[in-house]
């Protein structure tokens, strides 16, 4: 193989996440809303008879569909569909940092504002309710952390005698931070609270 055929390969190539095309890749919003002259954010209760996660509380989102334009579109179009919000009442969308979770998924959240939520209508096959909580309220109030800690289990005929170390090799142990907020009865917690100290952290007063 000549030199000129592997720079053309390189040349004006866009690098991306190694191994991200087996990832499963979600898009969720965080919807802002004005309230009784304060800014709040919205939640949803996901449906209980959902196969995945039921009852549990998140932002609006799903998966993106090769007919998205991009991860943007995606977040508006999923809000759309579970809240029964108009695109056009889906303004000032703007994206936060993606994140690549240890369970196989990158995630691409956006920050937006709902105008005229008296006229959602949310879909009952997705959202059994949906709530706001006062940013005032995250602002002054710090999540209860826990960590996770994950395993490293190899498979039974894993070559070992092909490593450093062999069976003592030092693998590197992984674990995950937990955040949990609770307000009046609900418990924010897992990505939903991660995106939401997220964004916390981004509009905080130094």
């Amino acid at each position: 193989m000549h030199l000129e055929h592997v720079l053309k390969k390189l040349q004006n190539r866009t690098p991306g996440i190694l191994g991200g095309n087996q990832y499963s890749k979600f898009a969720v919003l965080l919807p802002l809303i004005e309230k009784e002259d304060d800014l709040h954010v919205l939640f949803e209760v996901r449906a209980f008879d959902l196969r995945r996660q039921p009852g549990e509380i998140c932002f609006p989102g799903g998966k993106i569909e090769s007919t998205d334009r991009n991860e943007q579109h995606t977040a508006i179009r999923e809000t759309s569909e579970e809240l029964g919000v108009r695109f056009d009442n889906i303004k000032n969308v703007y994206p936060l940092d993606y994140m690549v979770s240890p369970y196989g998924t990158i995630i691409y959240p956006f920050v937006g504002t709902i105008h005229d939520p008296a006229s959602m209508k949310p879909n009952p096959s997705e959202v059994a309710e949906f709530f706001t909580v006062p940013i005032s309220f995250f602002l002054k109030t710090k999540p209860d952390r826990y960590k996770v800690h994950f395993k490293v289990t190899p498979e039974e005929n894993f070559p070992f005698h092909l490593i450093a170390g062999g069976e003592n090799y030092n693998w590197q142990m992984q674990q995950v931070e937990e955040l949990f907020y609770l307000y009046d009865g609900k418990v924010i917690w897992g990505l939903t609270a991660r995106v939401l100290n997220h964004f916390l952290d981004v509009i905080r007063d130094e």
